[in-house]
């Protein structure tokens, strides 16, 4: 076997062993993993989103782990976070 070969037989088992991988991505993410990282990068405090309502397209009232509630939606294209009472 010429080292060429043995090359291309080394890609191709990696290939195939990140192919499994690959199925596990394409599982769908929950609405509250979503709001988390959208209030994260607001630099908004939270940790955890635990619970998330649906008020309508695009528009949710999320509740986190430290007790903080903001409502996240859209408006003429962006994210908006607004914390509620």
């Amino acid at each position: 076997m010429s080292t060429l070969e043995k090359s291309l037989v080394l890609v191709a088992a990696t290939m195939m062993s990140y192919a499994g991988t690959s199925l596990a991505a394409d599982e769908p993410i929950s609405d509250t993993t979503d709001l988390t990282a959208v209030i994260a990068l607001q630099g908004k405090p939270c940790g955890k989103v635990v619970n998330a309502t649906k008020r309508g397209e695009d528009d949710y009232v999320a509740t986190c782990q430290d007790g903080n509630r903001y409502r996240v939606y859209v408006k003429d294209g962006r994210v908006i976070v607004e914390k509620l009472g």
